[in-house]
């Protein structure tokens, strides 16, 4: 049972807690923003993907400076590093849910694009402070299949997807 006592505590503690700073974050916590954003693909990502990689590196640098604000003070504080892993474009042929009849683990049998990385935050000694995996998807039918740049837009679609996830991780 809540007696009096207990319920005056409880309310305090919750209004205390409601004053904390909105924008507390890991990153804010460390005292500095970001003063870097580099991305990082793996070998096979740049093997398969060639030129394109352009697109994403591009497309996740603009996006994220443009949503982090003023957490992102280029040559000043922590260093943000995004590893893509993977990168996977659905295919437009094939009625087995645009996989071509592959199992879904081998980035088959599915109608969406994905993109995967890892996001690290990195302090100005290079120590890693948080990091995150990402799996960012967005559903390979947005897009017009017959434009001439529909791939270049759909990777671009999931740059974007990837860095609103890493603003939520920084938040």
């Amino acid at each position: 049972m809540i007696n009096r006592r207990s319920f005056l505590s409880l309310t305090l503690a919750g209004a205390s807690l409601a004053l904390l700073p909105a924008g507390l974050s890991p990153v804010l916590a460390q005292g500095a923003p970001i003063g870097s954003v580099s991305v990082v693909f793996s070998p096979t990502v740049l093997e398969g993907w060639g030129d394109n990689v352009a697109v994403v590196r591009s497309e996740l640098e603009r996006t994220l400076a443009e949503i982090l604000g003023p957490g992102y003070q280029r040559g000043a504080g922590n260093r943000l590093v995004v590893s893509v892993s993977s990168l996977w474009l659905a295919s437009a042929a094939g009625g087995n849910g645009g996989g071509g009849g592959r199992r879904h683990g081998d980035g088959g049998g599915s109608d969406s694009d994905y993109l995967e990385s890892t996001v690290t935050l990195y302090d100005r000694a290079g120590r890693a402070l948080e990091s995150w995996p990402i799996r960012s998807t967005e559903n390979g039918n947005g897009v017009l299949w017959t434009l001439p740049d529909a791939s270049t837009r759909r990777l671009a679609a999931l740059a974007r997807n990837n860095a609103w996830w890493i603003k939520h991780y920084l938040a």
